[in-house]
């Protein structure tokens, strides 16, 4: 019987070993409070005006002569926050990041400055000429009303001071570029922060998208927050601004997800615009008789702005809901839409005319369907 249990044992340590060496190695990707112990080969780069190309020891290098800081600097010399933000002048583009290589971005800090709407951030993966990002960076990061309001969520972070943070994952194989165009009539600076890892990407990682929609006012009571989206992919995430053009609750219209084929009805049917974004009746504190702003990790309405009796005449939302657990998967195709209703008298609802602006945020195998064209300067400005 002894024989018998160390013999047992043996097998199951071997066993243990041989399932040990079979463990794929981590690729310093998918990080979460479960695997922060485990060792990587990814390189850790970070790009930022104080090192333009994220290359290895080549950061706070920016010359007194170089650097938008040198002024004041000039006691202390190179090394000491010479160069830490850039400007960008008006109808300039400003590449952020041109990334060699295969990897993901992680996390992305800055402080636009100006009118965010008339800063446009676009991305690009690998070879593509068309971006798979483009929205005005105020939009991109939850903050389309051009104020600031605390955001605070898993992956995406405003914070005082408009502090924007992303931390959206992005993989890319071959490169990657970020830009920013300031489409605006005055010079814009911003600081920023955008770090990434160097390593292999797994054969099925998605690339990520995010496009800006505008309805002002909505058509037919109905805004499109995308449509033509082709190929293979999971919807992660909206975020919208939201604008009342009439009095009393606003919020009754359905989202509507149609996918792979869908025509006339869709395969996914929310219930109302405040269970979307997981709330009910009406985001109401039932005590005070006033909407609250609440901000968790999956799901929130971080902003209202109220009308003040003067120039702020009409009531404004800013939401999000990320589809992180419940990511929104399609073969083929998806198109998403928004109803806008409200009520009228003898319970009815009523078709509105609000302004809505969203950003959509999705992964899919590339290619992508090109773009709809951004609308103008005059067609982004928030009025």
């Amino acid at each position: 019987m002894k024989t018998f249990y160390s013999t047992l044992l043996v097998l199951l340590l071997a066993t243990g070993v041989a399932l040990a060496q079979k463990r794929p190695s981590f690729d310093g990707l998918d990080v979460n409070m479960s695997n922060f112990y485990r060792l990587s080969d990814a390189k850790t780069r970070s790009i930022s005006p104080e090192n333009p190309t994220g290359a290895p020891g080549r950061g706070g290098m920016a010359t007194l002569e170089e650097g938008v800081s040198g002024r004041q600097a000039r006691e202390l010399g190179v090394g000491w926050k010479v160069n830490p933000y850039v400007f960008i002048e008006p109808g300039q583009t400003h590449v952020l990041a041109d990334i060699e290589g295969s990897g993901a971005i992680q996390h992305i800090w800055m402080t636009p400055t100006r009118a965010w709407r008339y800063s446009v951030i676009r991305f690009y993966w690998d070879d593509e000429k068309n971006p798979s990002v483009e929205v005005p960076v105020g939009d991109f990061f939850g903050m389309g009303w051009g104020e600031y309001a605390h955001l605070n969520s898993l992956p995406v972070v405003v914070n005082p001071g408009s502090a924007f943070n992303c931390f959206w994952v992005m993989p890319f194989r071959k490169k990657c570029k970020i830009t920013m165009e300031n489409i605006g009539h005055e010079r814009m600076s911003v600081y920023y922060q955008i770090t990434y890892a160097l390593t292999e990407v797994p054969e099925d990682a998605a690339y990520f998208h995010a496009q800006f929609r505008r309805s002002n006012p909505t058509q037919g009571a109905l805004h499109t927050l995308v449509d033509g989206i082709k190929g293979k992919g999971h919807y992660v995430g909206t975020y919208m601004a939201w604008q009342v053009n009439n009095k009393g609750w606003w919020g009754e219209g359905e989202i509507k997800f149609f996918m792979d084929g869908d025509k006339q009805f869709p395969t996914i049917c929310g219930t109302g615009t405040e269970d979307y974004f997981l709330g009910s009746y009406n985001f109401e504190n039932k005590k005070t008789r006033q909407y609250e702003e609440f901000s968790t990790p999956y799901a929130g309405m971080h902003q209202v702005i109220r009308p003040d009796g003067l120039y702020d005449s009409q009531q404004r939302f800013g939401l999000y809901r990320w589809h992180i657990q419940d990511p929104i998967r399609f073969e083929k195709e998806l198109k998403v839409t928004i109803q806008d209703l409200g009520w009228r008298s003898d319970g009815r609802y009523l078709p509105q005319k609000s302004d809505i602006s969203s950003v959509v945020y999705w992964y899919q195998a590339e290619p992508h369907a090109p773009f709809p064209t951004l609308p103008s300067k005059n067609d982004l400005e928030v009025n």
